[in-house]
């Protein structure tokens, strides 16, 4: 029997030191509170009693729908909608081929993370399972002795990762809202620069950024879905309502440079990876995360093919012209309005997902820094409104939202979905005096030559394009 169970989401900080016997973490260790109160839940079908609640650390346990709620919208934002702009430089045949072998190559690596991180748990006893940095801190430390004066330096690496990764989204994020909402005004006869713009969408932002539990951003997380799927389906509706131009008037394939290009836009569209451990950790039931149809399988594969028809539909409807996002090229009607500002809301909703994974990593230390004790509510709202104002500051300085998204997503997402899993997989499946098997070996080495491929070809090309992009604002 496989307990994992959990009512609160892992911190970045040490491991919980388990009171079971090792590889039997049914119950979870007891902690010195000011106020505690045990709550029993039901976790991998057996009865778990729950950690006492303590002040500033306990969050209420969510159910399976919720975190699929959550995970949808940890993968559904400004990627989805840039899908277009991404088989534009793919190619009608390769764009699907590529984004089908990502998407795989993308949740066979979140598979992979949290089996490492069963694996540490149940090496060390702990009651939980480690998040991202904590595993593969974890995965070196017990790996060959070589290896393990590199543990904390790689732990320190993948956080950093993480939080660039996480709030560079939220930085396009504030790019994306403010495009849009930019050419909603247009329409209406107001012209406003686009960077203003984004000082309009800074308090809505900011306020939905304070939501400090991942449990109360679930109603938030559900409508901002609700938003982008209508939005999408809209904009689909206008892809398809006049019909869609003849296939051989579209690329089939593309130079090597805008396959690189494309391959930053998709791997960024695939932006979960650093979600899948605070999700499942949070899980009342955390096994129902990973098995054949649970939160993984069942929200990657509605996301997959979700990214798939509307690169597909987009790039046919709109060619070379096709925009950042889809919703660029809907034109000034009324419903076109609404549904812009129906996918900026979602979009602006989501924001605080992709936030809380940074201050979750962040915050403690932060905190540690400033010399605060016990929950510090003041001190970390007022550290989680200057981080807010960092990331503005970022999207003021680069508003060309296609050029960000290609090179977040072939800087970062890169090595967090593709690079670290199959390493910390050969370290973790390694026995003494043996290799993790060839075909274990094999399989990693393919994955992590292409995405070593992906990193430097897409960040040298995005680079180069935001180079360019700057040169030409500056000559007019």
């Amino acid at each position: 029997m496989d307990a994992e169970a959990s009512n609160r989401p892992q911190a970045r900080a040490a491991s919980v030191p388990s009171t079971a016997q090792p590889n039997q973490c049914s119950n979870y260790p007891k902690m010195t509170t000011t106020e505690s109160e045990e709550t029993t839940v039901q976790a991998a079908g057996a009865t778990a009693i729950a950690a006492p609640k303590a002040e500033g650390d306990y969050h209420p346990p969510t159910s399976y729908l919720e975190t699929i709620v959550h995970l949808f919208k940890g993968n559904i934002g400004p990627g989805l909608f840039a899908m277009g702009d991404a088989f534009k430089n793919g190619g009608l045949i390769v764009g699907p081929l590529l984004t089908i072998v990502i998407a795989v190559i993308s949740i066979h690596c979140q598979h992979v993370l949290i089996a490492c991180s069963r694996k540490m748990r149940d090496l060390r006893g702990d009651a939980i399972c480690a998040d991202y940095a904590a595993t593969v801190e974890q995965c070196f430390e017990n790996g060959p002795i070589k290896l393990r004066g590199w543990s904390r330096t790689m732990g320190h690496l993948v956080d950093i990762f993480i939080c660039v990764t996480q709030l560079g989204f939220c930085c396009i994020y504030f790019v994306f809202i403010s495009t849009n909402v930019k050419q909603i005004l247009q329409a209406y006869g107001i012209d406003m620069d686009v960077h203003l713009v984004m000082l309009l969408a800074l308090a809505p932002v900011l306020l939905s950024s304070l939501i400090t539990n991942l449990k109360w951003l679930t109603p938030v997380s559900l409508f901002a879905n609700v938003c982008m799927i209508l939005g999408l389906a809209i904009t689909l509706y206008y892809a398809l309502k006049d019909g869609l131009p003849e296939v051989r008037e579209r690329a089939y394939w593309t130079n090597g440079s805008q396959l690189a290009l494309f391959f930053g836009t998709a791997i960024f569209a695939f932006e979960g990876i650093a979600l899948v451990m605070p999700l499942k950790n949070a899980m009342r039931k955390p096994h129902q995360f990973e098995s054949t149809l649970g939160v993984l399988n069942v929200g990657m594969f509605l996301v997959s093919v979700m990214f798939m028809f509307a690169g597909s539909v987009g790039y046919m409807k709109w060619g070379d012209h096709v925009g950042g996002s889809l919703t660029l090229n809907l034109g000034d009607t009324i419903l076109a309005q609404a549904v812009k500002l129906m996918v900026s809301m979602g979009v602006l909703l989501g924001y605080p997902l992709q936030f809380f994974v940074a201050v979750q990593i962040m915050w403690p230390s932060a905190k540690q820094m400033c010399g605060l004790e016990g929950r510090a509510l003041n001190g970390e709202l007022i550290f989680r409104s200057l981080l807010v104002l960092v990331t503005l500051a970022i999207a003021e300085l680069v508003p060309a939202l296609s050029l960000f998204i290609s090179l977040i997503g072939a800087l970062c997402s890169t090595a967090l979905a593709l690079v670290f899993p199959p390493v910390i997989e050969l370290i973790a499946r390694s026995e003494p005096n043996k290799g993790p098997g060839i075909w274990i070996c094999l399989k990693n080495l393919i994955i992590l030559v292409l995405a070593l491929l992906g990193f430097f070809t897409g960040s040298y090309e995005s680079l180069k394009e935001i180079v360019k992009h700057f040169g030409e604002e500056e000559q007019h």
